[in-house]
C-alpha cells in the first residue's frame, strides 16, 4: 500500500470537494433553468390567452359598436315617425273617446224619450221615460190620406167617415235646423155598424214603415248623427250637447240606440257589397291596429285589428272594413272565400298563406319607403348628396312611378305593352343593383332591409306587369285605412268585440258612399226610408239600393239634394 504524502492527500481532497460543488452548482442551474423554462412557458400561456381575450374584446367592442348603430337608426326612424300622444291615459268622463261608444253607450233598456205635452193634458209619466220638448221647433205635417175605396166599410160597404187621427212624431234634421215632424193618417170607422152591429169596423190609412219605430228618430236624423261621428269625427257626447243647444234633450243612450239600429239595417247592403268584391278578379287588402277593450281571454292593452278591404280601380269602389281579434291568415282566407285574381297587398307574411286562386300583386310604395326611410336617417350632408345606395335604391323606384304617371290615362291594353317597353328595362337594372348590393350591405341594417325586402318580394313585386289593370302600389287600400286611423285618434279604443263589428259596418257604408261620389248623409237617408219597405230577403231589392244603381245616383250623388219619399 502507497501511502500519500500529506500534501497529496490534501491536493486530492480538495479536488474531491471542487468537484462535489461543481456538481451542486450544476444541478442549481439545471433547477433554475426548469424554473425559468416553467416560468417562461407561463408567461407564453398567460400572453396567448391576454392575446385571445384581446381579441374577443375587440369581437365585442365591434358587435356592440354594429349594435349601437342598428339602434341609432332605429331611434333616428322613430324620432322621424313620430306622431300623436305617447300617452296611454284615457281621459275619463265625456272626454272618453270610442270607436264603437254607439255600442258603449246603447242601453237596450233606455226608455225613448217622449214629447213634453201641455199642463191641462198631462199624464202621469211612465217611470224612466224623458219628455223632449218640441214645441220650439217648427212643424211639418204629412198627411196620409185613405183612397175612396178605402173607405167603404168592410161589413156593409157604407162609406166610413173619420173618426179620429193616428200621429207618430219624430224630429227631422234639415241641413241647419231641426223640424217637428208629424205623420198623420187618418183612422176610420162606419157609423152604420156602429149604431147597428155588435162590432164597428176600424181601418187606418196606410202609411210607409218607419225604420225606428216608436222613436223619434227620424232616417235623416240617424243619418245625420252616423255622419257627424263617422265622417266628421264627431263623437255622442258631443252630440248630446249639440242637440242641448238647439232645445231638444236627448241623451247619449238614445243616440246611440239609434245608431246600432241604423247599423242592423245596414248590414244587408254590407253583405251585398261583400258579395260583390268577391265576384271580381282585382281587389287590394290591408290591415291596421286597434284597441278592443272586453276581448274574451285577452288582456285590454292587447291589440285587434281592422282589416280593410277594396275593390280595384275598374269596378265599382267598395270599400268594406271587418273587425278581428288578430292579425292570422284565417281572416283574409275567410272574408275573401270564393275571391279569385289578383290581390293587391303590403309584404305581411299570411298573405302568402291565402289559396292558389289567389295571386299577391306587391307594392313599389313599400318598396320605396324602405329606402326612404333609410335616407331620413342620413347625416344631411349624405342626404344633400343623393349619391348614396339608399337614393340609388328610391331612385330605380320612382322611375317605375314615374312611367306609371305618364301611363295614368291609357287603356289598360296601352299601358300593359308600354310597361313591357319601359318599365321592365328598370326592372332588370334594379334586379342587377340588388343582388350586388346584398352582399356588401350588413343584412340587419336598415339598407339591408331595405334591399331584401325588394329581393323577397320580387315575384309580386314585379306582377304588375301581368296586367295593364293592375296597380303598380296598393295605395287605394292605404287610402282607404288612413279615414280609420285619423278617427282613431279621437276614438282610442273600441269597447266591446261586438261594438267595433257594428261599427265596422257603418264604416264600410258611408266610405263606399264616398268612394260612388255620394253624400252619404242623402244615401243613408235613403237607405232607412226605403229597406223597411222592401222585402229585405230579394237580392235583386237590395241591389238597387246599392251606390252605383242608377236611382241611387240619381238622387244621392254629392252636391245635389236627395228626393226624399213621402
Amino acid at each position: 500500500m502507497v501511502l500519500l504524502e500529506d500534501e497529496d492527500y490534501h491536493a486530492l481532497k480538495a479536488g474531491a470537494d471542487k468537484s462535489e460543488h461543481l456538481e451542486k452548482e450544476k444541478l442549481a442551474l439545471q433547477i433554475l433553468a426548469r424554473e425559468k423554462t416553467v416560468q417562461a412557458e407561463a408567461a407564453e400561456a398567460e400572453a396567448k390567452h391576454a392575446k385571445a381575450e384581446i381579441d374577443r374584446l375587440k369581437l365585442v367592442a365591434q358587435k356592440l359598436e354594429h349594435d349601437n348603430k342598428i339602434l341609432m337608426e332605429h331611434y333616428a326612424l322613430s324620432r322621424h315617425r313620430q306622431f300623436g300622444a305617447s300617452s296611454e291615459r284615457t281621459p275619463v268622463g265625456q272626454e272618453q273617446m270610442l270607436f264603437d261608444e254607439a255600442e258603449a253607450c246603447s242601453a237596450p233598456d233606455a226608455q225613448e224619450p217622449e214629447i213634453a205635452v201641455g199642463a191641462h193634458t198631462r199624464t202621469k209619466k211612465p217611470r224612466g221615460k224623458r219628455e223632449v220638448d218640441l214645441s220650439k221647433l217648427p212643424v211639418k205635417e204629412i198627411r196620409y190620406d185613405a183612397p175612396e175605396d178605402v173607405n167603404l166599410c168592410p161589413a156593409c160597404s157604407a162609406q166610413m167617415h173619420c173618426i179620429g187621427e193616428e200621429v207618430r212624431s219624430e224630429i227631422e234634421f234639415v241641413p241647419g235646423h231641426f223640424v217637428h215632424v208629424k205623420h198623420i193618417r187618418g183612422v176610420f170607422g162606419c157609423r152604420p155598424c156602429d149604431r147597428n152591429e155588435i162590432s164597428t169596423p176600424i181601418i187606418t190609412t196606410p202609411m210607409p214603415k218607419p225604420a225606428f219605430p216608436k222613436s223619434l228618430a227620424s232616417s235623416s236624423l240617424v243619418s245625420y248623427i252616423m255622419v257627424r261621428k263617422y265622417v266628421e269625427g264627431l263623437p255622442l257626447y258631443r252630440q248630446e250637447q249639440v242637440f242641448t243647444r238647439a232645445g231638444i234633450m236627448l241623451s247619449r243612450q238614445n243616440l246611440a240606440n239609434w245608431v246600432i239600429a241604423g247599423a242592423v239595417w245596414l248590414e244587408y247592403i254590407f253583405k251585398a257589397l261583400h258579395a260583390e268584391l268577391l265576384q271580381q278578379d282585382i281587389a287590394h287588402a290591408d290591415e291596421t291596429e286597434l284597441q278592443v277593450l272586453r276581448e274574451a281571454g285577452r288582456a285590454a292593452q292587447t291589440k285587434s285589428r281592422m282589416w280593410v278591404y277594396t275593390s280595384g280601380r275598374y269596378s265599382y269602389p267598395i270599400r268594406l272594413y271587418e273587425y278581428q281579434s288578430t292579425r292570422g291568415a284565417e281572416h283574409p282566407c275567410n272574408f275573401l272565400t270564393g275571391f279569385a285574381g289578383y290581390l293587391h297587398v303590403d309584404g305581411y307574411g299570411v298573405y302568402k298563406l291565402l289559396p292558389d286562386t289567389i295571386t299577391l300583386a306587391g307594392c313599389w310604395a313599400h318598396a320605396r319607403r324602405h329606402f326612404t326611410d333609410v335616407i331620413s336617417v342620413l347625416p344631411k350632408e349624405a342626404q344633400k348628396s343623393c349619391k348614396t345606395p339608399a337614393h340609388i335604391g328610391r331612385n330605380f323606384c320612382n322611375d317605375l312611378f314615374d312611367i306609371e304617371r305618364a301611363l295614368r290615362d291609357k287603356t289598360p291594353e296601352e299601358r300593359y305593352v308600354a310597361r313591357q317597353e319601359h318599365s321592365r328595362k328598370v326592372l332588370d337594372k334594379y334586379w342587377e343593383w340588388l343582388n350586388v348590393m346584398v352582399l356588401n350591405v350588413t343584412p340587419s341594417s336598415k339598407l339591408g332591409e331595405a334591399i331584401r325586402y325588394s329581393i323577397n318580394q320580387w315575384e309580386a313585386l314585379t306582377c304588375f306587369m301581368k296586367d295593364g289593370r293592375l296597380e303598380i302600389d296598393n295605395n287605394r287600400a292605404e287610402r282607404t285605412v288612413k279615414p280609420f286611423v285619423i278617427g282613431r285618434k279621437n276614438w282610442l279604443f273600441a269597447c266591446s268585440p261586438e261594438g267595433a263589428k257594428s261599427s265596422a259596418i257603418v264604416y264600410s257604408i258611408v266610405e263606399t258612399a264616398k268612394e260612388n261620389g255620394l253624400d252619404p248623409s242623402a244615401y243613408l237617408t235613403l237607405l232607412f226610408e226605403q229597406m223597411p219597405n222592401i222585402d229585405l230577403k230579394d237580392d235583386e231589392a237590395i241591389r238597387r239600393l246599392l251606390p252605383w244603381a242608377e236611382s241611387i245616383q240619381s238622387r244621392c250623388l254629392a252636391g245635389g239634394a236627395a228626393t226624399k219619399t213621402t
